[in-house]
């Protein structure tokens, strides 16, 4: 099994996420501040990948309820494959998960680790990628 990455493209901060060398845990990364710029995010997402060694990276993908493709998740679609292009020739493969419930999820943990306001605002996109990279392994 190869290392993963996951990012949660949120509009402030992206979480991140990485996996263990054999492809069992996930584990939250500081969070991304989002730029201007998407090649910059990109490439502060790219920094991540290459320190870690991992050859995928699952975007979270943000489907309705109901399963269906809404703005959001066409958004992230647009993003990732953006996000492809500009890892070209690094043998990275791209994919995007459904990412349902990783907030939620995410939000639940935190506030039941006893995290509150502020801290538990900061966190919740890496550990929503965590949950998200997580579900990923697991569905391998």
């Amino acid at each position: 099994m190869t290392k993963a990455v996951a990012v949660d493209l949120g509009s402030r901060r992206i979480g991140v996420a990485v996996s263990d060398a054999a492809g069992s845990l996930a584990f939250p990364r500081p969070c991304i501040a989002r730029h201007d710029d998407r090649a910059l995010d990109h490439r502060a997402i790219a920094e991540v990948i290459e320190e870690v060694g991992a050859a995928v990276v699952v975007v979270g993908l943000p489907l309705s309820l109901d399963g269906n493709r809404g703005p959001a998740a066409r958004a992230a679609e647009e993003e990732a494959a953006e996000l492809a292009r500009s890892l070209e020739g690094r043998g990275v493969k791209v994919e995007t998960f459904d990412e349902r419930f990783t907030t939620v999820a995410a939000q639940t943990a935190l506030a039941s680790a006893g995290t509150r306001g502020r801290h538990r605002r900061m966190r919740v996109d890496s550990a929503a990628a965590t949950v998200l990279l997580q579900s990923w392994l697991e569905a391998r």
